[in-house]
């Protein structure tokens, strides 16, 4: 498996990769505001693959499987802002603080990442300002922009999780996330339990720490806007279908959610 190096003093990012982030619908018109940390899988093209087979980067410790398909169609549906992050969370993970030893990590799950192991200091600098910082800069300026045209923001975080970890069943189709502010899951947790085919999780199969996350902590609760987290089983959204389902769901209900936050004059 190839593994490429990289210079300190050199950019990780060539001509030839993709820049780290993604916008869907900028001017849309909706307080939704939503991001994808681990929406895409591409690696930078100096680092190869990693050292890690095919088959085991395109498995959930790469992205989050399915997301994508569900938040951009999500943000068609609302006609809302959608920020999201193209790199594979194996690079850098972009909802990690940069401090945590999982932000590279050299081990996710059982497979190890031999290119992350014994890196300088240069370079995880070099993976944070060209892949994490750009992303969430993009979301701070993107809030900032709206609090300054008066705008109402309510951040909602789109990731997925597996239906197995460590050998153990998740019985959750979907979970809502957080941590200090609980507004938005409230509401979020009363509707999707109306709906009789679901099994919801309340902080399921994650909750929202400090520690642990950073999109939330950091753009969310520091900079008091309503958010929250939400995490999809990803065999419900593998496919197509599945996706397009999903957004519909979630459409209809932040609709209904919408007209709550407006009555109690939250936004």
């Amino acid at each position: 498996m190839a593994l490429g190096t990289v210079d300190a003093t050199d950019q990780l990012l060539g001509e030839d990769d993709i820049p780290p982030v993604h916008e869907m619908n900028a001017g849309g018109t909706s307080p939704f505001l939503l991001t994808s940390d681990h929406h895409g899988r591409a690696l930078p093209r100096v680092l190869g693959d990693l050292g890690v087979a095919e088959s085991e980067l395109v498995r959930h410790i790469g992205w989050d499987i399915g997301i994508a398909g569900v938040a951009e169609r999500l943000a068609k549906m609302l006609d809302a802002h959608l920020i999201a992050q193209r790199y594979s969370r194996l690079v850098i993970d972009c909802n990690r603080p940069p401090a945590a030893v999982s932000s590279i990590p050299v081990i996710s799950e059982a497979t190890a990442v031999p290119r992350n192991q014994g890196i300088s200091e240069g370079e995880r600098a070099a993976r944070r300002r060209e892949i994490f910082e750009p992303y969430h800069n993009r979301i701070n300026a993107a809030i900032d922009r709206r609090v300054h045209d008066k705008r109402p923001t309510v951040l909602v975080s789109l990731h997925s999780f597996t239906p197995v970890y460590a050998g153990v069943a998740r019985p959750w189709h979907i979970g809502a996330l957080y941590h200090r502010d609980t507004v938005l899951p409230r509401l979020l947790l009363k509707h999707l339990r109306v709906e009789s085919d679901l099994v919801v999780g309340d902080n399921k199969p994650y909750a929202v720490s400090d520690l642990a996350d950073y999109t939330i902590p950091v753009h969310g609760e520091a900079r008091g806007l309503i958010n929250t987290g939400i995490e999809i089983r990803q065999d419900l959204i593998t496919d197509q279908s599945g996706q397009q389902q999903w957004a519909e769901r979630l459409a209809r209900i932040f609709v209904e959610i919408e007209v709550e936050l407006k009555a109690e004059r939250l936004v």
